[in-house]
């Protein structure tokens, strides 16, 4: 398998209200029109994708099983390339009815950001990184980490604090 991933598609409660939200209120180009049946979502990178969440557990073979609060084990991440637009992005995301988790705010890796939900509850971190840069397209470019681990080490980076070339 190639070392890339294409599309993230969000299982929704509610395809129309999750559309003018990524649409309306955050500004995410698509050409979705009234009635389709899966939003798909033109960003710099990986492509977002929006599907009625009991059809895309059909799709996959798995019960969709109850709405379930809580934390769902991932997070979407959005780089910003300034400290004030973490705040902004989050205000933006409040008034398109997203409801914010954790306000922005400094954090133990050396950035800052905050955490926002949509309204079916996807995670979304809104976070600037100093140590990060943007290619041409947009997209985030990761620093070297120093680990003094082997390659392929599964260990996570920000596991023990910032350690960035």
């Amino acid at each position: 398998m190639e070392s890339r991933i294409h599309s993230i598609t969000l299982g929704v409660h509610d395809l129309p209200r999750a559309i003018a939200f990524y649409r309306d209120g955050l500004g995410f180009p698509t050409t979705v029109e009234a009635g389709a049946p899966i939003a798909f979502f033109t960003t710099a990178g990986v492509r977002l994708s929006l599907y009625p969440r009991e059809q895309l557990a059909a799709y996959v073979g798995v019960p969709a099983g109850p709405i379930q609060p809580g934390f769902g084990g991932f997070t979407l991440d959005h780089f910003v390339r300034r400290r004030e637009e973490v705040a902004a992005v989050l205000e933006q995301a409040a008034r398109a009815g997203g409801k914010i988790l954790k306000p922005a705010q400094d954090v133990f890796w050396g950035g800052h950001s905050g955490i926002f939900a949509d309204p079916d509850g996807h995670c979304w971190e809104v976070a600037w990184a100093p140590m990060f840069s943007f290619d041409a397209s947009g997209a985030v470019v990761f620093p070297k980490y120093k680990t003094g681990l082997p390659p392929r080490a599964t260990q996570h980076p920000l596991a023990s604090g910032p350690a960035w070339s």
